[in-house]
């Protein structure tokens, strides 16, 4: 494959996540409706399962795809942006990883903050950062055990 277009599928891998938020971020997917799906699931898999139980799995399961989404999002972005420009150095590149998803979950929680059935959390946007931040460290971590003479 050419750099041209590894650089082009790189990013459009980037624009289909930003989708995937986007489309996470509507009314279909607050915490009320995923709550009735997985009570659904629940109670199918084990037998009746009490509204607490059920909203303690809900939370934590909404909390871990904010982490691990918005994780996704600055390993994409990162990777995008390595790519794109050999010069950039590696710290620099997943410096502007994790900026761009404070920003992208900044523009997210705002969004939802417009929706009757959702609410845009400050505390979201720092554990969305903070899934950010623990994947950069990851990937300079491999980037680093790699190529240990890499600049990172």
């Amino acid at each position: 494959m050419t750099r041209t277009r590894r650089i082009f599928w790189n990013w459009m891998a980037v624009l289909i996540w930003l989708v995937v938020i986007l489309l996470e971020s509507t009314a279909t997917m607050s915490s009320e409706n995923t709550g009735h799906m997985l009570a659904a699931v629940l109670n199918l898999v084990f037998g009746h399962v009490s509204s607490a139980h059920v909203a303690t799995v809900n939370a934590v399961l909404r909390k871990t795809g904010h982490f691990v989404g918005y994780a996704v999002l600055s390993l994409l972005v990162f990777r995008a942006l390595h790519t794109a420009s050999e010069r950039l150095l590696v710290w620099r590149a997943a410096a502007a990883a994790i900026l761009f998803t404070a920003v992208v979950a900044s523009l997210d929680e705002w969004h939802q903050m417009f929706l009757p059935s959702r609410s845009g959390r400050v505390h979201d946007v720092v554990l969305d950062t903070l899934g950010a931040l623990c994947m950069q460290v990851v990937v300079l971590a491999v980037v680093r055990f790699r190529s240990p003479q890499a600049e990172s």
